[in-house]
């Protein structure tokens, strides 16, 4: 493993003591922790000997780092690999978004996708999470683990931070998890080590400022500013919160509750101004370097809730005929709406999806909703987006369960043939109760309709 860099002792002996700094060195020289967070509404279980994270509901540590890649309950969704301490976020907004009847989140910086699917499930079908990602590349990435995660109430958009402008007082949430000089990962991913400079932390501290002043306008009067880092540096962390109070001046006031803080946990809390921040290090806190904290916009804070201008024309209306094949599919249709982009059918929560044709109109989408596929003489042509959704109504296609082997074939793209229990047409494959994707019998044969892209390609 690369050495510590000497510029990043020094600063952390400066700001935290000698033997502080000398304790979280040492423990960033030992194995990092591996940890999950199950998928609360779909079928899975931790395995045998994990133990539970104290502040994350469905967050487990496991002894080891098993191999998730020929886990076919991984591909289906059924957990996502989750460090512990960017778990917390959850912990911070339970209690905030179950006050809210329909909450608007948006996720800033949110590839690869933790923290936009916990909050996924967080807000729920009500709730609506807009996760945005600057990178087209990493946005594509996030993209697949939203569909994979399947709870059908989020918009995936590549802009960059300051097109959410005309979005003003919008959003009841705002989680921005700040590109950083990733101290924080120099246990779990110890190349960081080398792509460290002493300039890093001045460097992403202004990104940092930036993206909050571009982003501080959407949040609603009263509603809550989440924002958290991967690094240890006081200059990105309580530093940047002082100078960004300075900048807002009176439209920030504390949360409304105190977050809960076990006294085993390890965390180190503290304050800045409004701010309740929340410190991980691993030598006191199990988990990877991490820091959190919350406030929330004045009551009082000017202006009103604005919707951007809309640039184009997206979502098309759906008729009687398509809307009736399309309920088929879903256990609770009066909840869904549909639309149409080009020949591809999508469903909505019908609490939110004026919601995301206001997205769509003004912003780059590159994922939302619940693509539910296209219609042939009538009948849908299910997509892949579909099968992992957690309101598929799975009585309406032929499920087969699959053995392990099976599985791990029929997601690396293989030929199958025709297994036991496969009828003619599209079916619904399965591991362990847990819905894979789709495959279609044609005769004496089937054909794997697994997404190319998203194949095991080894292990």
């Amino acid at each position: 493993m690369p050495q510590l860099p000497e510029k990043f002792i020094a600063t952390l002996t400066a700001e935290l003591g000698a033997e502080e700094c000398r304790a979280l060195c040492e423990a960033l020289d030992t194995p990092a922790t591996v940890a999950i967070r199950l998928h609360p509404d779909k079928p899975s279980k931790a395995a045998e000997g994990a133990r539970a994270i104290a502040w994350s509901e469905g967050g487990y540590y496991l002894d080891e780092r098993p191999s998730f890649t020929t886990d076919a309950a991984f591909h289906a969704g059924a957990y996502y690999v989750q460090e512990p301490s960017s778990q917390f976020v959850g912990h911070v907004l339970r209690p905030i978004v179950e006050r809210e009847p329909s909450p608007r989140l948006l996720d800033l910086c949110a590839a690869p996708g933790g923290k936009t699917t916990l909050y996924s499930s967080l807000v729920g079908c009500d709730g609506l999470v807009v996760a945005n990602e600057i990178n087209r590349q990493r946005a594509a990435v996030l993209a697949d683990n939203v569909r994979k995660w399947g709870v059908g109430n989020v918009v995936v958009t590549n802009n960059d931070p300051s097109h959410f402008g005309g979005f003003e007082q919008w959003f009841d949430v705002v989680a921005v998890d700040a590109p950083c000089s990733g101290e924080g990962m120099f246990r779990k991913t110890p190349e960081a080590r080398d792509e460290w400079n002493d300039g890093s932390a001045a460097m992403c501290a202004e990104r940092q400022m930036k993206i909050l002043q571009d982003i501080w306008p959407t949040l609603r009067a009263g509603g809550t500013l989440l924002y958290s880092t991967c690094t240890f540096n006081r200059t990105e962390d309580e530093g940047l919160l002082e100078r960004f109070t300075e900048w807002v001046g009176e439209e920030e006031l504390e949360a409304e509750d105190e977050v809960a803080i076990g006294e085993d946990w390890g965390i180190v809390c503290g304050r800045v101004g409004a701010w309740q921040t929340f410190r991980f290090m691993p030598h006191r806190a199990e988990g990877e370097g991490f820091f959190a904290a919350i406030a929330r916009k004045s009551t009082n804070a000017g202006g009103k809730s604005r919707n951007p201008k809309s640039r184009k024309s997206i979502l098309s209306a759906v008729d009687r005929r398509t809307a009736a094949e399309l309920e088929r599919w879903v256990k609770e249709p009066q909840k869904m709406k549909w639309a149409a982009i080009n020949d591809t059918f999508y469903g909505y929560y019908a609490a939110h999806s004026d919601d995301v044709k206001i997205l769509a109109e003004a912003m780059t989408v590159i994922h939302s909703g619940v693509c539910m596929g296209q219609i042939f003489k009538g009948r849908l042509k299910p997509d892949h987006s579909l099968a992992m959704f957690i309101g598929l109504n799975t009585n309406v296609v032929n499920a087969i369960e699959v053995e392990h082997k099976v599985a791990l074939d029929y997601l690396r793209r293989g030929d199958i043939g025709v297994c036991e229990g496969m009828v003619e047409g599209i079916n619904l494959l399965c591991a362990e109760s847990l819905p894979l994707g789709w495959i279609k019998r044609v005769g004496n044969r089937s054909n794997n309709l697994y997404p190319n892209s998203l194949r095991i390609l080894n292990f």
